[in-house]
């Protein structure tokens, strides 16, 4: 971004993406979302031509472009009314390689990372544990060594895709936390073959987003190999943290997305809605919230896109990305919640879709971190306060 504007090159993505995305209209998005059909043919549309591999290097397989631009496209595809269902589609093809492509070997690099970019391989990423949260250094799964890798049992929740995944980045203990000095330490990064006569994956029924399904998942006793390692062993938590960053910038960009599509339909019925003779719209009751909630948006698109900015030139961003995910979050439920509002009782019908932004747009507040630890975040480490957990 040149500032506070797309080059040409940039908005040529965002074009590209949102005519691609033209192909797929509300009908299609609405019928994945009441059948949880897992949306095909679009992810397959966005593969051929060429965004799975956005982010990734180009000598293997990918564009090469940075975050700013993988933000862009990730938008795009929200603002088109695909909404979290086809972000999530492609979202962790975007950034979940991300630490294959920075810590894994040049030999796994160049078998796994090109797989994923064609869509011939596809990965879930197993973090989440069902008593460990947030707190990830609590995880309880483990991996055992072997004569020749490791064996490992344990559970995962919350893992998205698992039902489709061929491939699974999975953190887990390879030293116990009571024998390591710091608790951030002996926790390994594995990038394993789904296995699934070792591996359960059970649907999680859930809120909205229902045509990316998210999973309860039972690892007993895989063996993989010794090459499974990504990295070193025992710095897998910090392998992590270099992912954190660009998912939340993502995040909140899309979430902005999100809002923005709901403001569209809104501002339109608010135009077309005749009630009492007048628009609704020309009623400042109905057209103040969506003004805020434009302001709103474009603040929160503002702090996504500087974050984006500060990640690509290598300099820190964990602040500015923690505040982009929290920002896009607020923002885009605010503007969903009054895009509901605005149409009134035909918010509540799925046939005007807002409804469904609205129960996606309450991802962007849980996921990947929460709201209040966000705010930790900020208050440690921008304003110099008192650690509170």
């Amino acid at each position: 971004m040149n500032g506070f504007w797309f080059s040409d090159e940039q908005q040529a993505i965002r074009d590209g993406v949102l005519k691609l995305c033209a192909r797929f209209d509300a009908e299609y998005w609405r019928r994945t979302d009441e059948t949880g059909d897992f949306p095909e043919a679009f992810v397959t549309a966005m593969a051929e031509a060429g965004w799975l591999g956005a982010a990734m290097p180009v000598e293997l397989g990918g564009s090469g472009l940075g975050v700013t631009e993988a933000a862009i496209a990730m938008q795009a595809v929200a603002e088109s009314g695909a909404g979290f269902s086809g972000a999530s589609a492609l979202h962790l093809n975007i950034f979940g390689p991300m630490p294959l492509a920075k810590f894994g070997t040049e030999a796994q690099k160049q078998k796994l990372i090109p797989a994923l970019i064609r869509g011939e391989d596809r990965m879930c990423f197993a973090v989440t544990e069902p008593n460990a949260g947030l707190d990830t250094t609590s995880l309880t799964t483990k991996a055992v060594r072997t004569n020749d890798g490791y064996v490992i049992s344990g559970r995962k929740m919350w893992t998205t895709m698992a039902q489709r995944a061929t491939k699974m980045l999975i953190v887990a203990r390879t030293t116990p936390k009571d024998q390591v000095k710091k608790a951030t330490e002996g926790i390994s990064l594995f990038y394993v073959d789904f296995d699934r006569s070792r591996i359960t994956a059970t649907p999680i029924p859930k809120m909205g987003r229902k045509a990316i399904e998210s999973n309860a998942v039972f690892i007993d006793d895989l063996h993989v190999p010794a090459d499974a390692l990504v990295g070193e062993e025992g710095r897998g938590f910090y392998y992590l943290l270099e992912g954190l960053n660009p998912e939340r910038i993502l995040i909140g960009a899309e979430a902005v997305g999100l809002g923005r599509a709901a403001l569209k339909r809104a501002a339109t019925y608010a135009k077309e809605r005749i009630v009492f003779g007048r628009p609704i719209g020309m009623n400042q009751g109905v057209a103040h919230p969506l003004a805020k909630s434009w302001a709103e948006l474009e603040a929160a698109n503002l702090m996504a896109f500087k974050a984006a900015a500060l990640y690509d030139a290598g300099r820190e961003c964990g602040a500015e990305a923690n505040a982009a995910k929290y920002l896009g979050g607020e923002a885009g439920f605010n503007a969903c919640e009054a895009a509901v509002m605005a149409h009134g009782g035909m918010g509540y019908a799925k046939e005007f879709d807002v409804e469904r932004y609205l129960r996606e747009s309450m991802i962007a507040r849980l996921a990947p971190v929460s709201r209040e630890m966000i705010l930790n975040y900020i208050a440690e480490r921008v304003l110099g306060l008192p650690k509170s957990y």
